[in-house]
């Protein structure tokens, strides 16, 4: 087991299998030394656990425990493309999208489940520069998607 896997299991976390896709992409490709990985949803066992609009069906504070999971389940797009974990340098970018309600302003609080998930397994190599953008509608009505880039090590 890797020590990035290692504090995934200390903070009482295993790492998914990789969703598939859901239409014509890979879930990661790796260019020269960075993985870029496809927005990731929310899916646990292969289902959303819950559909929505954040600021309506959904509250910010389930939004931010499904980014969370989105950010796990990038971590998982990134090992089966890196083959390791370990091999993490650090994550440059996060781009998150939030299927908002109309009056919902809470975009970069909901983001922070993910970031703040990089940032305990990861430590320093956590910290990444960051988009939280608002969207009418994700796909399966999602309330969240996450994607990431990160930078190998040799």
């Amino acid at each position: 087991m890797s020590v990035v896997e290692e504090r995934l299991a200390e903070l009482g976390l295993t790492l998914p299998a990789v969703v598939p896709p859901l239409a014509a992409y890979q879930p990661a490709v790796q260019s020269g030394p960075y993985v870029f990985t496809a927005g990731q949803l929310p899916m646990v066992d292969g289902k959303l656990p819950v559909t929505g609009k954040v600021g309506a069906e959904v509250t910010p504070e389930e939004a931010k425990d499904l980014a969370r999971t989105c950010a796990l389940n990038a971590l998982a797009a990134v090992k089966s493309v890196a083959g390791d974990l370990d091999r993490i340098a650090r994550v440059v970018k996060v781009v998150g999208f939030v299927a908002s309600a109309t009056d919902f302003t809470g975009q970069p609080a909901v983001l922070n489940g993910a970031s703040e998930l990089l940032g305990q397994v990861l430590g320093d190599k956590g910290v990444h520069a960051r988009s939280a953008v608002g969207v009418a509608v994700l796909p399966l009505d999602a309330p969240v998607e996450v994607e990431i880039q990160v930078e190998l090590a040799d």
